[in-house]
């Protein structure tokens, strides 16, 4: 199984390993993930069916993953992003659209013990779902906000971060906690023929 996978930068980037470490342990057989960066986001309308129906020739699937909070008015929430870009590809059945609400970093909320200890700082974490925090500040906004807050002498750069944070956890806690984290991974999980995440 070849897997397409558009996103939208580096910090997604830095998901690719643990991601890999999560279906390892799942499936079978792993499928062969290919991991497509853009600068900030997913092509859309016309040229995003260009894309899904150009990797479809070496790929058995593609998703897309982006975030709700793109600094632009295109999306309302994840379903609506999902809905926009499923028409945008033309209703492809070898497409699976998915988001994160609002930021790829609500996924990483669930693990604020981690992201406490590596910015050196006690703020407390944001309250509610992760993936219901204020869309005027975003999850990657609240925690670039405890890093300079914190002792650490390093300031927040996204990838570093994600990665660092990622690795100390268990995804399938940040899965329980984000229901589009959990879609994302069951979208995979069934591709491959894996039991999906209840």
């Amino acid at each position: 199984m070849k897997i397409a996978i558009l996103v939208e930068g580096k910090t997604e980037l830095a998901f690719k390993p643990t991601l890999q470490n999560f279906l390892k342990s799942r499936l079978q057989q792993m499928p062969r993930l290919r991991f497509i960066p853009y600068d900030g986001r997913i092509p859309k309308e016309a040229k995003l069916r260009r894309i899904v129906e150009n990797l479809l020739d070496a790929h058995d699937a593609v998703i897309a993953l982006t975030d709700v909070y793109t600094g632009t008015a295109d999306f309302v929430d994840a379903s609506d992003a999902k809905t926009k870009m499923a028409d945008w590809a033309g209703r492809n059945p070898k497409f699976y659209p998915h988001a994160a609400q609002y930021d790829f970093e609500a996924w990483l909320l669930p693990y604020w013990s981690t992201i406490q200890e590596l910015a050196k700082h006690n703020k407390s974490a944001p309250s509610g779902q992760p993936e219901q925090v204020n869309h005027t500040n975003p999850p990657s906004y609240r925690i670039k906000e405890i890093f300079e807050l914190g002792k650490n002498r390093d300031s927040y750069i996204k990838q570093r971060e994600a990665k660092r944070i990622l690795e100390r956890n268990d995804l399938l806690v940040s899965a329980r906690a984000c229901p589009e984290l959990k879609a994302f991974l069951n979208t995979i999980l069934s591709l491959c023929g894996g039991a999906t995440i209840p």
